[in-house]
């Protein structure tokens, strides 16, 4: 296995509200790996940024002795690969593997910056009830899978967690938006993301206040002519 150096230099290409770049940022903490962050512009981007990901063009790109690589759940599993001394993210059983890489993909996929805009960025009304909707009925099939554990993984904060925890920092704006309750509609993931700010330091050192987040949220209301 490739194992990292300590010396190596490792950047990430952030931004810091992206639940994404918090993906990368919580898996290298979880390591205990130094690295710098390079703050983007996402209207304005670097030509590093430009030059590291030319197919998506997208935060967050992790860049490791001057290689880049892109998309956050392939850097998670990067990180996992490369620093090899701390616990792995992902169980070494080949079948419980193949089944924390189900759900996160499963997290990914319906549990996004675009579903989330679904809510956050249309008004009141049909549009918004239905992204409320489907929001909450994705959330709900994870937090079944998650019942009464303390991680996705079991007793260890692993995979799954790391790819959905970011979205913890947005559900503040989220139901500021949209008028509900998370709380009320899927309180065993609401206790789950205070057990993950609470219990592991790298998430609590990389989600933002959810009342910053909301600040964000509405200046892209603005600019996307919801308000």
């Amino acid at each position: 296995k490739p194992m990292g150096k300590e010396n190596d230099k490792v950047v990430v290409l952030d931004f810091w509200a992206s639940p994404y770049c918090m993906r990368t940022k919580i898996a290298l903490r979880e390591k205990g790996v130094e690295f710098e962050t390079q703050e983007e512009d996402l209207w304005n981007k670097s030509e590093l940024l430009l030059k590291s990901n030319p197919v998506h063009k997208k935060v967050p790109v992790l860049i490791h002795e001057d290689k880049p690589i892109s998309e956050s759940l392939i850097q998670v599993q990067y990180i996992d690969e490369t620093w090899t001394d701390a616990a792995s993210f992902l169980p070494s059983d080949p079948y419980q593997r193949s089944h924390a890489k189900f759900w996160a993909d499963f997290a990914d996929k319906t549990i996004s910056f675009d579903s989330g805009k679904k809510i956050w960025g249309n008004k009141k009304g049909e549009e918004q009830e239905k992204g409320k909707k489907e929001y909450l009925e994705s959330l709900k099939v994870l937090e079944a899978e998650l019942g009464d554990k303390t991680y996705f993984g079991g007793e260890t904060f692993g995979y799954v967690d790391i790819a959905l925890v970011p979205f913890y920092s947005w559900f503040y704006a989220l139901e500021k938006c949209g008028d509900f309750s998370f709380e009320a509609e899927c309180p065993k993931i609401v206790a789950w993301g205070k057990r993950c700010v609470v219990g592991r330091g790298s998430v609590a050192d990389t989600l933002p206040e959810s009342e910053k987040v909301y600040q964000q949220v509405l200046k892209l209301r603005q600019i996307f002519g919801v308000e």
